[in-house]
């Protein structure tokens, strides 16, 4: 059941809603079905050992999971 984003082509309205099946999502604002399928950038976290043997996290924070959060890691919110 994965979450997409969408924009609702008769408000504007940007949104994110889990899609269950083959269920057609509505707009939560306007309860419009011509809705447009978005992009969604994904996150990752890569854990590595460095030169000196440290270990070294590099990560790539998506927008649709924590869209509003200003945390640059998912461990704050438990997303992930």
């Amino acid at each position: 059941m994965p979450i997409y984003e969408y924009k609702c082509n008769d408000c504007g309205n940007n949104f994110e809603t889990l899609v269950m099946g083959g269920s057609k999502p509505e707009c939560p604002s306007c309860d419009s079905k011509d809705l447009a399928r978005l992009m969604s950038a994904c996150g990752f976290v890569s854990k590595s050992a460095g030169p000196s043997g440290d270990t070294q996290v590099k990560s790539s924070a998506g927008s649709s999971a924590c869209g509003s959060c200003a945390s640059s890691s998912c461990s704050s919110c438990g997303v992930g």
